[in-house]
């Protein structure tokens, strides 16, 4: 049994106008999530703003979460950091929090050796207590493991279970596949039908925060051999998902959320709103999802 199993939305954290926290918005939006049958959830993430968000904010996101799944899904929470002690520190409250894991990049923006990046993860697992979820995206990180580097740290790491794969190249699900043990996640939008052909076990989504339930469906369709019906459902899920390994991500996502009745809000600095050239993309990619658009 999956430990990181199925269709997880990287939860996306919405705030009021005065940039607080809408608690109230964050679990209507959790309760729409839970409503399209997904299988887990991930909040402190990139998109759930977690740079943005004082240590308190990242623990009354996940105790937040956490209450209103109510045992129903497994609740993960990221904890990248730039130093091992505060991605350690966030493991700690990842645990006291009630998560289920605990997502982890390497350590941000240091090109390190592969002796460090198995120290950083150990020390991580040893924090947390909890099953890790490696994290491998070289354009949030700079750091780029491949997946020789992910097999070491696995057999050195016992408490490293899986990879969130988001390095948009569908050949290392079969690579990982094929070396590892660990269960394989894709992490980007707009490769999710080739990485879960090719065998991924889940898909950590931010397409998902809009059409949960659309997202569910493409993975049964490829679990039992609808391919053509996969394809169908997938270019409708794709102008959107092509805009997940964008600078404007966050705002994007959260302006999807917003068109269709959800509440994403604002953003925090430094992003800003998006530009009338980029709200007329989404607008496109929102419409190719056939879903009901908020009046």
């Amino acid at each position: 049994m999956s430990t990181f199993p199925g269709i997880i939305p990287a939860v996306v954290v919405p705030f009021a106008p005065d940039e607080s926290i809408d608690i109230d918005a964050l679990k209507a939006n959790v309760a729409h999530l839970l409503g399209g049958g997904i299988h887990g959830l991930v909040v402190n993430g990139t998109m759930g703003e977690a740079g943005s968000l004082s240590t308190d904010e990242r623990a009354l996101v996940l105790e937040t979460v956490v209450a209103a799944v109510d045992g129903r899904v497994p609740v993960s929470a990221g904890v990248s950091a730039a130093s091992t002690a505060v991605a350690c520190a966030y493991a700690e409250q990842a645990r006291a929090g009630g998560a289920h894991g605990v997502m982890c990049l390497p350590p941000l923006l240091y090109r390190g050796t592969t002796e460090e990046f198995v120290a950083h993860f150990a020390a991580v697992a040893e924090a947390a207590q909890l099953p890790v979820m490696l994290y491998n995206n070289p354009e949030a990180s700079g750091i780029d493991l491949t997946p020789e580097v992910i097999g070491e740290i696995a057999t050195a790491v016992p408490g490293v279970v899986a990879v969130k794969e988001c390095s948009s190249d569908a050949r290392r699900i079969a690579a990982l596949l094929g070396s590892t043990e660990l269960e394989i996640l894709v992490g980007g939008d707009d490769w999710a039908l080739e990485g879960l052909a090719a065998g991924a076990t889940g898909w950590v989504a931010g397409v998902a925060n809009i059409a949960p339930a659309e997202c569910v469906q493409l993975m049964d369709f490829v679990e039992h051999g609808r391919l053509p019906e996969a394809r169908e459902l997938y270019q409708r899920l794709l102008p959107l998902g092509r805009l997940d390994m964008t600078p404007w991500l966050v705002q994007y996502f959260k302006g999807a959320m917003d068109a269709v009745g959800l509440t994403g809000g604002p953003c925090r600095a430094p992003r800003l709103p998006l530009s009338a050239d980029h709200q007329a993309i989404l607008g496109q990619a929102v419409d190719a999802l056939g879903l009901p658009v908020a009046v």
